[in-house]
């Protein structure tokens, strides 16, 4: 970039070039890379983003001991998130009739979720995942899910889904309206998405954005939004919400704390036990799980949940 003539940042939702730094940050979850990364902030749209977009190191921000690239302990934190999640899924599942349902979980893992919903609803019959482990993929497959290694944008298939799922995933990716068309091709007449995405418009956001807001999940967050913006980006395709609801942003409220007390020397966290595998996160977790449910219904939490329909 030339310094004395620095080129406009431009927001990757509404192309408008005056966005402002909004945060710096480091990989203090997983300490992948020694790099410092600026978030900026569009004014226009309230959308934050990574600049520049780190395409190109993607094997190295996404170590082997990623969260989703292995198999979950069975703690009382992750138990009752499966109860939630059995409770909200239960619900989707109503919408759909078909007597057999096809699933895509785009950036799944090893299936986790997939097992979950599999014992939800027994009319699932194939399960597809698509995401860049290797290891999450022997994993995987050796649990009966069809694994595509590789980018959703490099994913062909002659199939369509009943219910697609991008949780936590759009917020990864470069071109956020790209892999909302590329769903919006694979699903059935009738089908389901389901977005899980941070949502920038909360209180941990504003309070912990000028040490480390755990929402950034830095680098591997590249474009966050509100409501508003995600709505701005809905307009370039045929998709509609359905029902867009609040929930709880435990692991950002506990990324932010431990990763104060880390940088005030109080804790250690190492790239050998990341932040996730912390003793503090769990019970971190389940506080801010209750502190957010009882919030709720008054102000906007840190995630949301979005259901979207053709």
């Amino acid at each position: 970039m030339n310094v004395d003539n620095p080129s406009p940042i431009e927001c990757p939702v509404c192309n408008e070039k005056k966005s402002n730094p909004w945060s710096s940050a480091k990989d203090y979850e997983y300490f992948s890379t020694n790099n410092t990364y600026i978030y900026y902030r569009c004014p226009a749209c309230d959308t934050i983003f990574i600049d520049p977009l780190p395409v190109h190191e993607l094997k190295v921000i996404y170590p082997s001991n990623y969260y989703s690239f292995v198999n979950k302990r069975k703690n009382g934190v992750v138990r009752l998130k499966e109860w939630l999640d059995k409770r909200f899924f239960k619900k989707i599942f109503r919408q759909l009739p078909a007597p057999e349902l096809s699933l895509l979980d785009v950036g799944g893992g090893t299936g986790w979720m997939l097992d979950i919903l599999k014992r939800t609803d027994p009319r699932i019959h194939f399960t597809q995942i698509v995401d860049i482990d290797a290891k999450a993929k022997s994993i995987a497959e050796v649990k009966g899910h069809a694994y595509f290694e590789g980018t959703i944008e490099a994913f062909t298939t002659d199939n369509r889904f009943d219910l697609i799922l991008m949780l936590n995933l759009v917020e990864h990716v470069a071109d956020p309206l790209a892999i909302l068309q590329k769903a919006q091709l694979l699903l059935q007449p009738g089908g389901i998405i389901v977005i899980k995405t941070p949502n920038t418009d909360c209180w941990d956001a504003r309070l912990y954005k000028k040490t480390y807001w755990g929402g950034l999940h830095c680098p591997r967050h590249w474009v966050l939004f509100s409501e508003k913006s995600f709505r701005l980006l809905l307009k370039s395709t045929k998709l509609r919400i359905e029902k867009l609801t609040y929930t709880q942003g435990a692991p950002f409220w506990a990324f932010s704390i431990i990763t104060s007390l880390y940088r005030k020397h109080i804790v250690r966290i190492s790239s050998e036990r990341p932040i996730i595998f912390h003793w503090l996160f769990a019970p971190l977790s389940a506080f801010f799980a209750i502190f957010d449910f009882m919030r709720r219904p008054f102000v906007k939490t840190s995630q949301m949940f979005i259901i979207l329909k053709n």
